[in-house]
């Protein structure tokens, strides 16, 4: 599934074209794709969008009122910046958000439909969805060393594990431990200092270039090439 550097190209782009505009109206083609009933997704229409940031491997949309729209792409969903208007796709289309710039069609390439949005109102709502895990290019050092320890874990466990570190998973991890030089079946108790300094700063270089790579490759257009498997 889409992972930080990912989530962060979206929010980006999302940013530049939707900060600050009102969110017109919001169509569901796809009825289980809403994972909440209250507030009902109507009540998003009308706000003005205040804020776009990430939470784990989920996009958070603020406005008004403090009211949340919470998207989780899973494996294989993707966002898309139309023309105002836009239709959602019969096939495998499951919502569409409308500015007065634009409409962002939320699809997913998959039949098992595994896209969520949740809708809720006040941050300590929102914050029950948050695993909890720390932010892998906030912390330092020390915060993250006691993250990854917390529980004697493989190295792949650790570094996926939502509620150690926020936002990597399948793929990114495999970029990390490839450039840290460390086996993904190791245990993160047997590790010494030494390897838990390069952990940590490939974690961080890893993150980094691909945040830098995705913004140069996609410049001020919107993404339209992220996948799980980027």
């Amino acid at each position: 599934m889409p992972e930080l550097p990912e989530i962060t190209a979206y929010i980006r782009a999302l940013e530049q074209r939707t900060l600050g505009q009102v969110l017109e109206t919001v169509r569901i083609r796809t009825p289980s794709l809403l994972k909440t009933f209250d507030p009902q997704v109507s009540e998003l229409e009308g706000r003005r969008l205040t804020h776009v940031r990430r939470m784990g491997k989920r996009i958070v949309f603020e406005l008004e009122g403090e009211f949340f729209a919470v998207i989780h792409l899973m494996i294989t969903g993707h966002l898309r910046w139309c023309e105002r208007g836009a239709s959602v796709p019969k096939k495998r289309g499951h919502a569409a958000f409308d500015f007065p710039n634009g409409t962002l069609l939320l699809t997913e390439a998959s039949t098992h439909k595994r896209v969520s949005l949740h809708v809720v109102r006040g941050a300590e709502v929102l914050a029950a969805l948050d695993p909890g895990g720390v932010e892998p290019l906030e912390v330092n050092f020390g915060e993250f060393r006691e993250a990854l320890l917390r529980e004697n874990r493989t190295l792949k466990r650790a570094l996926t594990n939502p509620r150690s570190l926020s936002g990597i998973g399948n793929v990114h991890s495999d970029e990390i431990l490839l450039d840290a030089r460390l086996s993904p079946v190791r245990r993160t108790r047997q590790l010494d200092q030494e390897e838990l300094r390069r952990l940590f700063e490939s974690t961080r270089r890893s993150l980094t270039d691909w945040v830098e790579r995705l913004k140069r490759d996609f410049g001020d257009e919107f993404p339209t090439k992220i996948t799980a498997f980027h």
